[in-house]
């Protein structure tokens, strides 16, 4: 008896370990999938939301009312219990029939959905009529259904002539202490209307958010690859030329040769600056960008975001270094602080910007920056600046990043992106420097 239960024990032990690994399997791949239609540019897939039904089954459990009316059967207690009990099947069935079809746009609008609606108001009516008390609490599920059924302008119409067949048969069974079956009518075909329009509604408005992230980064690619075409193609259609005119004098006239290659080369050059510069475009990060992504992802992290910002204007390669240093204390904040706020203020000056994120959080890793702070350290190091980050000073919690950078330095230094791309004052690429990259 007990080497049995030892073996129950056990295989209870296996099944919950297996049900953990099942779980953190489908887990796994849920985020994998998230990560997918990130990239893709698609919206994340919440569902339908807890207030809109996101399946037929939703709205079958409201046949409950009709319990009563079952009791009333089983108990003998309805003449001609059969009629009764053929009823019943009769107005479930329809009822399950409307409720799928409702979530079919297709099969919502067709003639068949209308015969059967009307139908079931045909079959509530006679089954009020014939037995009153708990029969007429299939007056609110033919409004339920009437509101999973019709839409637009015709639901105001379809629901008056509702709510009045079911006023007029409760009326005549029980007096005017039956209004509230008709209110209850009303009321549940008009809800159901509401929620189910505005669950399509947020369907939709979703669907084409999706579709309109997929056609920016469509229109993005083609715009990029546009203009490396005209970047390149003059450039390399000039180059091939040059290359078959050298490679034609050579053999009489080698100064001319060497004429042409040195165009050759000078068209490469410049080519070259030219797709640096296209380049550099998509890789530098804007702080005022920045900013906004950082308060957008607090806030839906539950973090407050206080963001302040004064001074004049930063030069280009100063703004862009400043915003990968906000990029990284955000998600830090994010990801391992608990905080409930966080505070952003960039502060310039003509030769000095510091710039400071602090949050009330744990201060997790303050003791221990990871790659990404020491990464940002040596890019502000390498434009003559500095970053500091640990826990704030005082009685209480949370964790602080300070940095600060020369703005002359910055934008006459190297570049912040890529600390080993020097620059000169203009910004340009060092044409001397060319065949080391």
């Amino acid at each position: 008896m007990e080497r049995g239960t030892g073996v129950k024990i056990q295989d209870w032990r296996r099944n919950r370990e297996a049900r953990k690994a099942d779980w953190a399997v489908r887990k796994a791949e849920w985020r994998v999938r998230e990560r997918l239609r990130k990239a893709r540019g698609e919206a994340p897939d919440h569902g339908c939301g807890p207030m809109a039904p996101s399946n037929p089954f939703a709205l079958l459990p409201w046949l409950l009312l009709g319990m009563g009316a079952i009791s009333n059967v089983v108990k003998g207690e309805t003449p001609n219990p059969w009629i009764g009990a053929l009823g019943l099947l009769l107005f479930n069935s329809l009822y399950v029939t409307l409720v799928f079809r409702a979530f079919d746009r297709r099969a919502r609008e067709a003639a068949g959905t209308r015969w059967c609606l009307a139908a079931l108001g045909a079959v509530t009516c006679a089954l009020a009529l014939a037995y009153g008390g708990n029969w007429l609490l299939f007056f609110p599920l033919w409004g339920l259904a009437t509101g999973a059924v019709i839409r637009g302008r015709m639901l105001g119409p379809v629901m008056f002539v509702v709510t009045a067949l079911a006023g007029a048969v409760a009326g005549l069974d029980e007096g005017w202490d039956t209004l509230g079956i008709a209110y209850g009518t009303l009321v549940s075909g008009m809800v159901t209307a509401a929620i189910l329009a505005l669950s399509e509604t947020v369907k939709e408005l979703r669907e084409t958010r999706q579709e309109l992230a997929r056609a920016a980064v469509d229109q993005e690619r083609l715009r990029f690859s546009r203009d490396l075409h005209d970047l390149l193609g003059h450039t390399l259609s000039v180059i091939v030329v040059k290359s078959e005119a050298a490679r034609r004098v050579a053999p009489r006239d080698m100064d001319a040769a060497l004429g042409q290659i040195a165009d050759i080369e000078a068209v490469g050059r410049q080519a070259l600056t030219e797709i640096r510069e296209a380049v550099t475009g998509y890789r530098e990060t804007s702080l005022a960008a920045e900013l906004d992504r950082a308060r957008g992802a607090l806030t839906a992290a539950g973090i407050e975001p206080v963001v302040r910002q004064s001074g004049p204007p930063l030069p280009p390669q100063a703004a862009a270094l400043l915003g990968w240093v906000v990029r990284e204390g955000a998600t830090n904040a994010i990801r391992h602080s608990g905080a409930t706020t966080c505070e952003i203020e960039v502060r310039s000056a003509a030769e000095r910007v510091r710039l400071v994120i602090t949050d009330n959080g744990n201060g997790v890793g303050s003791t221990s920056p990871g790659s990404g702070l020491t990464g940002l350290t040596e890019r502000l190091a390498a434009a003559g600046g500095t970053l500091v980050g640990g826990p704030v000073p005082g009685p209480g919690r949370g964790f602080r990043v300070t940095a600060e950078l020369p703005v002359e330095h910055a934008a006459n230094g190297k570049d912040p992106v890529n600390p080993h791309n020097p620059r000169n004052p203009a910004g340009q690429a060092d044409p001397e420097n060319e065949e080391s990259r």
